[in-house]
């Protein structure tokens, strides 16, 4: 289930572009907190402690602003992926015991039968659960298992108190054979791309 983690933040009042720009600066990334029908709260949060956080999927924080603490689930979270850094992130609040619609990661565990691969059709899952037991991920087990076999919706076993929204049988694995090096040469796609190759390497010549 998903842990919980302690995080302090400071209540913040300057905004805009230039504000945000300096308060990354300083080492904190704005936020927002909202929900329960209260009023959006603006804070900033350490931005070492906050990047570590968030690589756990549906990471509940016991926020502490300015001495009023409050259970948040990451919402949102915005990155700059070129200088790898948090640029802003929301934060809902929850309460324990209501329930909270997520996207669950599905993970693969052990390997399909020699000459076969697995192939996850759903990288992820929306399920329902108790704000405090999200499960982190989903685990499949594929060990052994045969060309065609696949894995629905309604084969995978939740955790007590969680609910899928997806087709039960909606196909989240399906097992199928390697292609063959002789099937691959043959394939109309390859031979145009090697004809092609060989146009351009007499070309260049």
């Amino acid at each position: 289930m998903a842990e919980q983690f302690a995080l302090q933040a400071q209540v913040r009042t300057a905004f805009g572009k230039g504000a945000a720009r300096k308060l990354r600066v300083t080492g904190f990334v704005p936020g927002v907190v909202y929900g329960h029908g209260g009023d959006t709260q603006h804070v900033a949060l350490p931005a070492h402690e906050l990047s570590l956080l968030v690589r756990h999927k549906n990471v509940l924080i016991d926020l502490d602003i300015a001495g009023k603490k409050e259970l948040v689930l990451v919402k949102d979270v915005q990155k700059d992926y070129v200088r790898q850094t948090l640029e802003h992130v929301d934060l809902v609040i929850v309460r324990k015991g209501e329930t909270v619609t997520v996207n669950i990661p599905v993970v693969m565990i052990g390997h399909p039968f020699p000459g076969t691969v697995a192939m996850i059709e759903h990288q992820t899952l929306t399920v329902e659960a108790e704000a405090t037991h999200i499960p982190e991920h989903i685990e499949i087990d594929v060990t052994d298992m045969h060309e065609h076999t696949h894995v629905s919706a309604k084969d995978i076993k939740l955790p007590q108190g969680v609910t899928l929204h997806l087709d039960p049988e909606a196909i989240i694995i399906a097992v199928q054979s390697v292609p063959r090096a002789e099937s691959v040469e043959n394939d109309p796609a390859h031979v145009a791309e090697a004809a092609a190759a060989k146009a351009n390497e007499a070309a260049a010549e």
